[in-house]
């Protein structure tokens, strides 16, 4: 495989670095001279002298170029003495993060250290900024909730590094096995089983499941609502799903939606990949001219809080929203300290409302 482009460039002023070319304190050349000397762009130049710059061989001043950094003192990190812990979300103020931040922050102010919190937006690049920032600040350690967790990892090389400096890192909500961090997670295929068997149990045979694909917990989700149908065989051809990922238009998604609420054999339950969005179905469920338990059941996901003040009250199962935030606060001091963790899978409880009709 031909090497990358930007790790030729990192390499080879690295080379010269520490061949003496150039000295601590020297300047290098310009943004503009690499990319005419390698024929690169300027975003593949900038890569590489951001990996430089992580690894202490290069510094910046703003408007004056780049610098050769003191790079021998620097090969083993500094031990963190900000009492900083970083936390990256896929989202912050919204839906259920909050409750996992507050549960987060109330463990570590209690030992005296401070949150900085990083929204990705659930996407890559976003979490790429995100992880480089956190780092130069030199933190104590790290709570990472992946981006796009399903889908293959672009920022690895950052995860690795990370690791590979035995900085505390935890991750919520889903991990990279590869990685060999703690985690926690809620037992999600499990819990979407149970939910799917249950609307079986209560006489529904033709449901869609509607999950959002990109990330571990959708794909977990979709499989338990899979595996409950395989228990069936005499109806799991009836059984239909959609998928999308973060990012997408949601509009083309409850178009389809609609045309298949709109046949004559639409289904008779939904399960959606979260409350949120079974909160949107339930609009389009009502625009196709249905009724909400009387024609189509809907269940969702995470027990959120705006589900209860919706009619019919949404059908849904837990997510251990606070108690999360509270464990993961433990387990990065607990890393901090030195000490050994283990993850933590939650069962998830299914909780019962008023958006689900028994059939006869």
């Amino acid at each position: 495989m031909a090497e990358i482009k930007y790790e030729i460039i990192r390499k080879a002023i690295q080379k010269e670095i520490e061949s003496g070319k150039y000295q601590v304190g020297d300047k290098l050349p310009t943004e503009s001279n690499l990319m005419e000397t390698f024929g690169v762009s300027r975003y593949t130049v900038r890569r590489a002298i951001s990996e430089l710059q992580n690894a202490h061989y290069v510094y910046r001043i703003q408007g004056g170029g780049m610098y050769v950094d003191d790079w021998q003192d620097s090969q083993q990190p500094p031990k963190a003495n900000n009492k900083m812990i970083g936390l990256v979300t896929t989202h912050l103020v919204d839906y259920i993060f909050p409750n996992i931040i507050s549960g987060i922050d109330r463990i570590v102010s209690a030992h005296g250290y401070s949150l900085i919190v990083s929204n990705t937006h659930n996407q890559r690049e976003n979490e790429r900024r995100s992880l480089e920032r956190l780092l130069d600040t030199q933190i104590a350690g790290l709570i990472v909730e992946p981006t796009q967790s399903a889908l293959a990892n672009t920022n690895m090389d950052l995860y690795q590094k990370i690791a590979q400096s035995h900085l505390p890192m935890v991750f919520i909500n889903a991990h990279y096995p590869q990685l060999q961090a703690p985690y926690l997670e809620i037992k999600d295929k499990k819990a979407e089983y149970e939910m799917t068997k249950y609307l079986i149990k209560q006489g529904h045979k033709r449901i869609l499941g509607i999950f959002q694909v990109d990330d571990l917990q959708g794909t977990r989700r979709m499989e338990g609502f899979i595996n409950a149908y395989m228990e069936y065989p005499d109806i799991s051809y009836l059984s239909e799903t959609v998928m999308y990922q973060s990012g997408q238009d949601m509009n083309r998604i409850f178009q389809r939606v609609t045309q298949i609420m709109e046949r004559p054999d639409h289904p008779t339950a939904i399960v959606c990949y979260n409350d949120a969005l079974a909160i949107q179905v339930m609009d389009v469920v009502r625009s196709a001219g249905l009724k909400i338990p009387e024609d189509v059941s809907i269940v969702g996901f995470d027990d959120y809080v705006l589900g209860r003040y919706f009619s019919p009250r949404l059908t849904t199962i837990e997510h251990p929203k606070e108690k999360m935030g509270l464990d993961a606060g433990r387990m990065i001091m607990s890393l901090i300290d030195g000490e050994e963790v283990k993850p933590i899978e939650y069962d998830a409880k299914l909780i019962f409302n008023d958006s689900v009709r028994k059939l006869n």
